[in-house]
């Protein structure tokens, strides 16, 4: 890897066209903005980028256009999960050979019932195994309806090219109990804008959050403050809290909107996601 993750990375939007085809000129000047804020990476296809709805052409597209604009000294990550094992290693591969500098791995869950402990730390170790990137476990409960236990974590987080995780639970308890297991060098981000401080303040190394596309700067001084001003961490924490709870209880749209506000060209969301009503777009608007 080009540099070892950690601080704040951009979950980027993918924008679409009138016809739903991509609209590259516009990811390209979303990746440029994060940069030049001052992110740290940009997460390529991860939920906020709409990857469930996206295709394995056009996840290739995506991280092509971010790689030739990512300069070295910054991390480009892949969101590669699939329901199926043997696809989730194919993305990966594909994001290697795009120059992904390491794969985002959310766990399989169409068939929830059947992703026991043994069947999703199978999928990982396989997945782990012949990826030729590092990948980093992806803990999202809202979308998969289970969590990835910590006993599981730290069982996981032994394999040499499993390096760390984004959780976007934003149960900080649990979340120490992962640093706690895992061994000092896994990597940890926190998902949620409304559990920063707090995630920071168990050990967490870093943020991957919707609101980097709408408030990258207030993501940046609230990771900042909490290392090492705890009062004024607290005081950005509750801009945050506020502004990404109004934003994000709309989804991708929502985040879209904000994007949009904030000066990014997110374009509207693919269907079957629709576009927010005027009088919303315009009150979030307003909030950014």
């Amino acid at each position: 890897m080009a540099r070892r993750p950690g601080g704040v990375m951009g979950p980027l939007v993918t924008p679409f066209n009138a016809d739903e085809s991509l609209d590259v000129p516009g990811f390209e000047a979303n990746v440029r903005a994060h940069l030049a804020a001052g992110l740290d990476g940009v997460l390529v296809a991860g939920s906020t980028g709409e990857a469930a709805l996206l295709g394995d052409d056009e996840r290739r597209t995506l991280l092509a256009a971010a790689r030739r604009l990512v300069p070295s000294d910054r991390i480009l990550l892949a969101g590669t999960g699939a329901e199926s094992t043997r696809q989730c290693v194919a993305r990966c591969r594909d994001a290697s050979a795009a120059g992904a500098d390491a794969a985002l791995v959310v766990a399989p869950h169409y068939y929830t019932n059947a992703m026991t402990p043994e069947a999703i730390s199978a999928h990982f170790t396989r997945v782990a195994d012949e990826s030729p990137i590092p990948i980093l476990l992806y803990n999202i409960p809202k979308y998969t309806h289970f969590r990835l236990e910590p006993e599981l974590v730290a069982a996981l987080a032994q394999h040499p090219n499993i390096i760390g995780m984004k959780d976007s639970s934003g149960d900080v308890v649990r979340l120490q109990s992962i640093i706690d297991a895992a061994p000092s060098e896994f990597i940890l981000y926190s998902g949620s804008s409304r559990a920063l401080t707090a995630a920071m303040a168990v050990g967490c190394h870093g943020a991957i959050t919707g609101s980097g596309n709408y408030v990258p700067e207030l993501v940046l001084q609230t990771l900042e403050a909490a290392k090492s001003d705890p009062v004024k961490a607290r005081k950005l924490q509750k801009r945050l809290s506020a502004v990404s709870a109004d934003v994000e209880a709309h989804g991708v749209p929502g985040v879209k909107a904000a994007a949009k506000a904030a000066g990014l060209d997110p374009g509207h969301p693919r269907e079957p996601l629709t576009r927010l009503s005027r009088g919303v777009e315009t009150s979030i608007a307003k909030l950014i």
